[in-house]
């Protein structure tokens, strides 16, 4: 299973949780590998050109199999070829600062970046990724100005925005909400219509005062075009299994 991200990250915790469940589905293990960079098209473009055995299968999120070919000179389509296997997950973002910002909720921050125009940081996993697509957005939408820093994924950027390198972040939650609850960086609001379950008392962008800014990030999985049918109908299945296992 090729993931387009470093380890530590979104991705990459839901792809080991999936991975370990389908090692019991598939009667053998599954075999994660970190391939980053890019914003996730160096892994993808290796699933791609792998033999359509079922044995090389992609798992990552809409920005590295969607947004990628909006941005990028690309050797392969994203459409033609891959074959779908499942929708994994849907998880939404959080926005969150590092702990040492002086604002103390979403306008307080908003009112931050506008005083330091250009000075402040944003940690993204690329350009295209989700975490740079949402602060683009963000900017647009509070007419706000800030640098983005690329990383090899979520999981480093958090490394650095926990040690202070870094002012901002676009991030999920899965990844974000731990680092938070302890008090290593603040969080202001989830970019969702309804609150995260996993965190209940961090505001939607809608009761903090930025309406509509809705961002979340779906993962998928997929196989090398050309691959049987028979062996989708076997991997779909032991995906389908997993998701519905309460420990998963």
């Amino acid at each position: 299973m090729v993931l387009p991200f470093a380890a530590g990250g979104p991705t990459d915790a839901l792809a080991r949780i999936i991975a370990e469940r389908m090692r019991g589905a598939l009667g053998q293990p599954v075999i994660i590998e970190n391939v980053s960079g890019a914003a996730g098209t160096i892994g993808v473009g290796r699933v791609a050109r792998a033999e359509p055995d079922g044995y090389t299968i992609s798992l990552g999120p809409w920005n590295s199999h969607v947004v990628t070919g909006a941005i990028y000179s690309l050797q392969w389509d994203l459409l033609k070829d891959f074959e779908p296997v499942a929708v994994i997950a849907d998880n939404p973002a959080v926005i969150v600062s590092k702990s040492t910002a002086p604002a103390t909720n979403l306008k307080e921050l908003i009112a931050w970046i506008k005083a330091n125009p250009d000075k402040l940081s944003a940690g993204t996993s690329g350009v295209g990724a989700a975490t740079h697509v949402a602060g683009i957005l963000f900017q647009k939408l509070t007419a706000t100005r800030f640098q983005f820093v690329p990383y090899r994924g979520a999981g480093p950027a958090l490394q650095d925005l926990v040690a202070g390198q870094i002012d901002l972040m676009f991030d999920q939650v899965a990844n974000a909400m731990p680092q938070a609850r302890a008090g290593k960086i603040k969080a202001y609001a989830v970019t969702a219509k309804t609150r995260a379950a996993v965190a209940p008392d961090v505001l939607t962008v809608d009761e903090a005062g930025l309406p509509d800014f809705y961002i979340s990030v779906w993962h998928g999985m997929w196989a090398p075009k050309g691959t049987p049918k028979d062996i989708l109908d076997k991997l779909n299945p032991a995906v389908v299994e997993t998701l519905g296992d309460p420990t998963v």
